[in-house]
């Protein structure tokens, strides 16, 4: 792997980063292409990284978190996805999931289901999107009435990540017809009865991560599980969203950096014309456009991190990072197969594999369509 310099804060964050070096070298790397090949769930990995306290960094040690800044949680998404997208952006759903609790649930909440969701053993699920409500999210339909002591939930989640494995879903419903005001957030478990699941998407990549349809006929989830008030669920899925762009922009510049490191190898091996292509200015400088766009992402994703770790708006800088770091995973991964000639294209070599599931990238926590627009409206706020 071409060696990266990492920007950790403090010895403790050192030890940290080793650890999950460790967990990669040992359960991701063996398992990442058989598993995305047989579209296999690593269910076991997650449980793994979660008693190694890695599903719970960006959140408080007094409900079971990690205590870790920003800074620090994306790198490590960062490094398992370059050693495994699936489980990289697995972990950045998963805190995504328990954002919604963690920043707006009462102290009683929190104390009650946090430190499960956080201990290693639960997986998290996020419900906004719906088959006919993806980038116009607060058109969403899926109704929730209250009846008695808890809500009566109808309606269908789509593309929903972990989708049938998730052990917890946070849900945004429609709890009135008063637009984006009417919408509202519920904590479900697992096994609530009248919750079920859609068959698995048959997707470009990332074969290995479940995306499936939650079907909700009639689930009653209780009226305690409503997360900060009525109408108040659009707010908490925007900024959640906030937060997870830059999970998703982590992920990109892993991947990317993946497809780095395969096509730095086979530059250096890989002879024509009696010398190492890796020697020719035509692959070379195709090899430098590839890292300048993996540094200078990083450095947008830990820039937009820092803001929020220091407490100042970020949005804004995430939309970038999200933006930036997606747009060249894509274009990365796919000179990395052109580095690699006819190799590239084949299953032999994981870079074909890297640049199918770059697609995605683009797509999910806001395509980046909807990004672009975020930036552009910053740009013209008063």
């Amino acid at each position: 792997m071409v060696a990266v310099e990492r920007a950790l804060p403090n010895e403790e964050a050192v030890a940290l980063f080793e650890l999950v070096q460790e967990l990669c070298a040992k359960e991701l790397q063996p398992r990442a292409a058989q598993y995305e090949a047989e579209e296999r769930f690593p269910r076991e990995v997650f449980r793994t990284l979660g008693h190694a306290g890695l599903l719970s960094l960006p959140y408080e040690e007094k409900y079971g978190g990690g205590g870790q800044p920003y800074e620090v949680y994306l790198q490590v998404v960062e490094e398992l996805a370059r050693n495994w997208l699936t489980v990289g952006l697995g972990v950045s759903v998963h805190s995504l999931a328990c954002y919604g609790l963690a920043k707006f649930g009462s102290e009683q909440q929190k104390e009650t289901w946090l430190p499960g969701m956080l201990g290693g053993d639960q997986l998290g699920a996020y419900c906004l999107s719906e088959p006919q409500s993806g980038s116009d999210a607060a058109a969403l339909t899926t109704r929730a009435v209250l009846e008695g002591d808890a809500y009566t939930v109808r309606g269908t989640k789509a593309w929903i990540t972990h989708s049938g494995h998730a052990d917890f879903y946070t849900l945004m419903v429609r709890t009135s017809d008063d637009g984006a005001k009417g919408i509202s957030a519920l904590l479900a478990e697992a096994g609530t009865p009248g919750m079920s699941f859609g068959k698995p998407e048959n997707k470009m990549g990332m074969r290995g991560s479940v995306t499936a349809q939650v079907l909700l006929d009639g689930a009653r989830v209780p009226a305690e599980r409503l997360i900060g008030v009525e109408g108040q669920g659009f707010s908490i899925a925007l900024s959640a969203l906030e937060a997870g762009r830059l999970g998703i922009a982590a992920c990109a510049v892993g991947l990317a950096q993946a497809a780095l490191d395969a096509a730095v190898e086979y530059a250096k091996n890989r002879e024509q014309f009696g010398k190492p292509i890796v020697d020719f200015q035509g692959v070379a400088f195709l090899l430098a456009d590839m890292a300048t766009g993996v540094a200078t992402g990083r450095a947008a994703y830990l820039a937009a991190a820092r803001r929020r770790d220091a407490g100042l708006p970020y949005g804004t800088a995430a939309a970038i990072a999200k933006l930036h770091c997606t747009d060249m995973a894509m274009r990365v991964t796919t000179d990395a197969v052109q580095v690699l000639g006819g190799y590239g294209y084949t299953t032999d070599f994981p870079v074909e594999r890297y640049m199918r599931e770059a697609k995605v990238l683009q797509i999910v926590e806001g395509t980046n369509q909807v990004q672009r627009l975020v930036i552009s409206r910053a740009l013209t706020r008063a």
